[in-house]
């Protein structure tokens, strides 16, 4: 059980799972993610998880979980379901990659790319 807990990212916790949430459904909009490597490692573990969910298909249980960690966006849960999820059913899991970038010239931040594999 120790050392299974998650970046805080600098945040209180009602921005950050706000800032998560934002960032997954651009992710399903546009099939890509750039941001810093924290950021975007929070992301894909959240993203795997609701595939993961989704795979099962259009069945109301699955809807109502991936609706509870994508409140405010129906259009992307509609995409995740129609559109993604079916993809992967046959895949085991390791649906996105990160691609590291470089570092960002203002603060050296390092900088990553997620992507659907």
């Amino acid at each position: 059980m120790h050392q299974n807990g998650r970046k805080k990212l600098n945040m209180k916790s009602s921005h950050r799972v706000a800032m998560l949430r934002n960032q997954m459904i651009h992710f399903i909009r546009y099939g890509v993610l750039t941001s810093t490597k924290p950021r975007v490692k929070e992301v894909q573990r959240l993203i795997e998880k609701i595939v993961t969910i989704a795979r099962v298909g259009n069945e109301f249980n699955a809807r109502r979980r991936v609706h509870a960690m994508l409140p405010y966006d129906k259009e992307a849960v509609i995409s995740l379901f129609k559109d993604i999820a079916p993809k992967y059913v046959q895949r085991p899991g390791g649906y996105t990659r990160v691609r590291n970038i470089g570092q960002r010239v203002s603060d050296t931040a390092p900088i990553a790319r997620l992507e659907w594999v």
